[in-house]
């Protein structure tokens, strides 16, 4: 048994049982696809087609049972070679990060000009997302790693690495009674805030679950306008 004859077992399956399209997508002969089936199922005992005649028409139950196994193994085959190339090309390819904007202008521009100073050849490709479209593009497979906040431990399909913290502060204008209070040496706690009309991020971003969970703990509901 050999892999060429495998693919031309689960190739046959793809185009139909049409020998002439298996021998134009592996580039052989029909000929050659034949005899490569035939030698599988002589290994094997066991015939792998119903035919008519010349024709192939399906599978036989046996080649119905082999066909998840033959997919499988040509996949492994495949993985093999990927991880062969992967180490043959490991300073070239492409990085694909999706990141929110924040964390785009702010956190990312040092660290990107570092990693093209180090990569040179590999192409850095930038995304821009919220925390939870950035999360469902990494489970898509459509970027390599996403730079967002703690909206990404909702999926627990995904690995999350601290960065760094973030630390929130009050803040209102000259004059505002908040800030005369504090002037006074009065320390501002949640239910001073919970009485004033408050502007924060959206759910999702920069700390805001937190900021929630800190007036529902305390038994308050945080009016927030914008």
């Amino acid at each position: 048994m050999n892999f060429q004859q495998l693919r031309s077992f689960r190739e046959t399956v793809r185009q139909g049982f049409n020998l002439t399209g298996v021998a134009e997508a592996l580039n052989t002969s029909q000929p050659g696809v034949s005899r490569q089936l035939k030698e599988l199922e002589e290994e094997l005992g066991v015939e792998l087609f119903i035919r008519s005649g010349r024709r192939f028409l399906g599978l036989t139950e046996p080649g119905k049972a082999a066909l998840p196994f033959v997919e499988r193994l040509l996949q492994e085959a495949e993985n093999v070679r990927r991880v062969g190339a992967d180490f043959a090309n490991a300073e070239r390819g492409v990085l694909t990060i999706a990141a929110t904007h924040t964390q785009a202008r702010y956190a990312l521009p040092s660290a990107v000009k570092d990693f093209c100073a180090a990569h040179p050849q590999v192409s850095l490709h930038l995304m821009q997302g919220s925390p939870r479209q950035i999360a469902q593009q990494v489970l898509a497979g459509e970027v390599d790693l996403g730079v967002a906040t703690e909206a990404l431990s909702e999926y627990p399909e995904l690995v999350a690495l601290p960065c760094y913290r973030w630390t929130h502060v009050v803040v209102v204008a000259q004059g505002h009674e908040l800030a005369r209070r504090d002037a006074a040496g009065h320390r501002l706690t949640l239910e001073d805030l919970a009485a004033h009309p408050l502007i924060s991020y959206e759910p999702g971003y920069t700390g805001r679950g937190h900021i929630d969970d800190a007036f529902s703990k305390a038994g308050l509901k945080a009016h927030f306008v914008l």
